[in-house]
């Protein structure tokens, strides 16, 4: 093979590994600009979903359950179990240091209420456990409808993660607004974009595990799905 024929073949090779790469990273510009459109549309999805203005159930429910983590959850939760939009309140993922007193403390003219017909969970450490929490306290009331009170922008993956839970209950949301979000657009407030942000990617996992599940693919099972003493909700002492 002569000199001249080398240099070709080799100037040939050099020619097809740099179309190839050329090739590659077209391919990967295209998949990561299809992935960024497609979150964009997710993100305004998952914003559509958000309501800006907190609107009383049309009805009632059998019971009623609020997540805990956010401003005036509890007291608008409590507002609604007077109000007879159902006939008891869990109020879940309360520390376990945490007892009725201390939530009377917040709420003094509801104590007879927190004494007669409210439960605590103090076992949910997230929305997940919480649902599983949740789901335990509505068997056991054997309840079959539910109003779901929690913020708005944490609305979806809680309606995600409860309807895993419970698929033959029908679940009622309630969101609560935040003043934050009363007070100013979402997307002058670097703080909120941020919160929202956060919450779709874990929306976006929860939707994809609980797709999977559907398919029977558990990659993360709940742990101690039987009910225990310590895990089950607890019946707030008088006083």
């Amino acid at each position: 093979m002569s000199e001249q024929t080398r240099h070709d073949k080799a100037e040939a090779t050099r020619g097809m590994s740099a179309r190839r790469r050329g090739m590659l990273l077209a391919t990967l510009v295209a998949a990561a600009g299809i992935a960024f459109v497609g979150a964009g549309v997710g993100f305004v999805g998952f914003l559509s979903q958000l309501r800006g203005v907190e609107t009383k159930p049309v009805n009632n429910a059998d019971g009623i359950v609020v997540l805990t983590g956010g401003s005036s959850r509890i007291s608008d939760a409590v507002e609604l179990l007077a109000g007879g939009y159902g006939k008891r309140l869990l109020i879940s993922g309360v520390h376990p240091t945490n007892g009725v007193s201390d939530i009377s403390r917040s709420l003094p003219d509801s104590q007879q209420l927190l004494t007669c017909c409210v439960d605590l969970d103090r076992s949910a450490v997230n929305t997940r456990s919480n649902a599983s929490e949740t789901r335990r306290w509505v068997d056991e009331q054997g309840f079959r409808s539910l109003i779901v009170v929690t913020s708005n922008y944490h609305m979806p993956r809680a309606i995600v993660e409860l309807s895993h839970a419970m698929p033959n209950v029908t679940l009622i949301p309630f969101a609560v607004i935040g003043d934050k979000w009363r007070e100013e657009p979402w997307w002058t407030s670097g703080t909120t974009l941020r919160l929202l942000l956060s919450e779709y990617v874990k929306y976006l996992a929860a939707e994809a595990r609980v797709r999977l599940a559907y398919l029977g693919l558990e990659f993360f099972p709940e742990n101690g799905e039987q009910p225990t003493g310590a895990l089950e909700p607890r019946r707030p002492a008088p006083g």
